[in-house]
């Protein structure tokens, strides 16, 4: 580990401990929308307590960091399962590819599903007979490249749709994201902010109504349409900084550090941690520690593992994470990358 990678590690520890130290005062959970593209599609990296805005590798560590666009080597595709909450489906799809010496593109697709639910009133409480459905889906584009052998940037285009039965929203989105390698050992600094965009407000037949603007005068039409507004509402914006540190023990071993500060438009700053363990270039074992110094926290822990081979000519990356949860059950997630 360089003394350089080390000392930077420490300066950016305190500065987010800093900052976190003095946001306690008041958190805004719960105000805003676009929510489900916070939910970490990569195993490998929620294995590391999501501390991914500096996570070494290829198309995995996008997600954290759009800056990583422009650090990939070589077309990859990266399939991710997320065993949810009350059964919630989550699946998320990506690729990535250089494209002459121009730099790289990528493309994702996030999808969120409820399955059917039945629809229940007061009078009718075991159910209507009516199902509903819950589903968001999220288009993403980004383009990246190396400014240079250290530095590399990247821009992410992202086209949420939000759906409650016949009620949807609809946003767009940016992300902006750069890593910069600190030292010939491999240390690396990242720097995103994510969903920056307008507020998002939700229309659909579910909200007509029959109206009556003076139900006492009889003679009035008691069954004039009507359409109710809702609020607009901002989407889950969030500023990553972070800082990785690999330690090679010899030629068959390896570890990489990491460290995270977070700062949300809808929560306290935190901090997530993470540890990796290299054996043989086949199997990665991991653990972190995620939204620490939150208030009230409701995650914690987390650890995982991953294979990795060779498939003829490409490669193969098999990924496992377990998040823990404070009140709800624990997340399961699972990921497939191949590099060709």
């Amino acid at each position: 580990m360089k003394k350089t990678g080390l000392a930077t590690l420490i300066v950016v520890w305190a500065l987010v401990m800093g900052g976190a130290q003095t946001s306690w005062a008041q958190t805004k959970v719960g105000t805003t929308i676009g929510t489900f593209m916070r939910i970490e599609p990569s195993a490998r990296g929620a294995a590391l307590g999501n501390a991914g805005s500096a996570l070494p590798g290829g198309v995995e560590a996008i997600y954290y960091n759009s800056g990583a666009i422009g650090r990939i080597e070589t077309a990859t595709v990266q399939y991710s399962h997320n065993q949810w909450y009350a059964d919630i489906g989550y699946d998320y799809a990506a690729f990535a590819t250089p494209i002459g010496g121009v730099g790289n593109i990528f493309a994702s697709v996030t999808s969120l599903g409820s399955g059917d639910i039945q629809v229940r009133t007061v009078d009718q409480p075991l159910g209507a007979g009516v199902f509903y459905d819950v589903s968001n889906v999220a288009l993403s584009v980004g383009f990246g490249r190396r400014i240079t052998d250290r530095f590399s940037a990247g821009v992410q285009a992202n086209y949420l749709n939000e759906r409650v039965w016949n009620t949807s929203s609809k946003v767009l989105t940016f992300n902006l994201g750069t890593i910069y390698r600190l030292s010939e050992g491999g240390a690396l600094l990242g720097f995103c902010l994510s969903n920056l965009s307008t507020q998002g407000r939700y229309t659909g037949s579910d909200l007509d109504i029959q109206y009556d603007d003076d139900p006492d005068t009889y003679g009035d039409n008691s069954a004039l349409p009507a359409t109710q507004s809702t609020d607009s509402f901002p989407l889950p914006g969030l500023v990553r900084l972070g800082i990785s540190v690999p330690y090679v023990v010899s030629e068959n071993s390896s570890f990489l550090f990491l460290v995270e500060g977070l700062h949300p438009n809808d929560n306290s700053e935190s901090l997530n941690l993470g540890a990796e363990w290299k054996l043989q270039q086949l199997l990665s074992l991991r653990m972190g520690y995620q939204t620490l110094f939150q208030t009230d926290s409701e995650l914690g822990l987390t650890f995982g593992f991953g294979v990795e081979g060779d498939l003829g000519d490409n490669r193969y990356l098999v990924n496992y994470a377990w998040a823990g949860h404070e009140y709800l059950e624990s997340t399961h997630r699972l990921t497939l990358v191949i590099e060709f």
